[in-house]
């Protein structure tokens, strides 16, 4: 496994946002983290990235205890946060904010990195030379994903990456996704829209009030009326 937690628990002051939680990410694949909104899928994967601190329990990437490292420490050993609402630097171009996900690379690793980037999104190649803040929802999207990609990790965790998008820039998100997928790099995400779920997990963990209340592959989950209905609207 990738990554391993163990019974953490989270909290914002005195209010409690993940009680006791214990999940694990293979080495390659997706695994989803489905919930109602407040269910803790943002603040886990803020854990993970070391914005947020456990007040108990333990993380391990790789065999490293990353529960109390700082953020930057975390994000230099492989692990790449791509936010929920899609979060670029609105005054720098494309090429900018793809270059301020690639800073720790060498300059050759970089460039090798944006084509990589570019030849994944074809738009973003288009449109390299734009303020971030010109871009519509979608290009927003895959700008933000593209910088996630230009820090080269072995994990990325994502956070609503459909949120608020046209079905059609949905698929081709959804496209990336599975291209990242198979590359092969581990992917943790939050997702409530079923298709998304459906089309690219391996695993799905079902999150309510802080607490996980189930796992299990994707079709299992799917074939579970109570879940399907409760969590994924079907």
């Amino acid at each position: 496994m990738i990554l391993e937690i163990r019974n953490i628990s989270v909290y914002y002051g005195l209010s409690m946002a993940i009680e006791n939680m214990s999940m694990e990410v293979p080495e390659c694949g997706l695994v989803a983290l489905i919930g109602p909104n407040g269910a803790g899928k943002s603040t886990l994967l803020r854990t993970i990235s070391g914005l947020e601190k456990p007040r108990c329990g333990s993380i391990m990437f790789r065999g490293n205890l990353i529960s109390s490292m700082a953020a930057s420490k975390i994000a230099s050993l492989g692990i790449a946060h791509c936010p929920e609402g899609r979060r670029p630097f609105p005054l720098m171009t494309v090429r900018e904010n793809l270059f301020v996900g690639g800073y720790r690379l060498s300059k050759s690793e970089r460039n090798a990195q944006m084509e990589h980037v570019f030849e994944v999104f074809q738009i973003l190649k288009e449109r390299k030379k734009q303020l971030a803040v010109t871009l519509s929802g979608g290009e927003l999207q895959m700008l933000v994903i593209g910088r996630t990609i230009m820090m080269k990790p072995s994990l990325i965790t994502l956070d609503e990456p459909s949120l608020g998008l046209a079905p059609l820039i949905i698929e081709e998100i959804k496209r990336v996704i599975n291209r990242i997928k198979v590359s092969p790099k581990a992917i943790l995400l939050a997702e409530q829209n079923v298709d998304v779920v459906r089309d690219l997990s391996d695993k799905v963990y079902v999150l309510s009030h802080g607490s996980l209340i189930y796992s299990g592959n994707t079709e299992e989950v799917l074939k579970n009326e109570g879940l399907a209905k409760t969590y994924l609207g079907i």
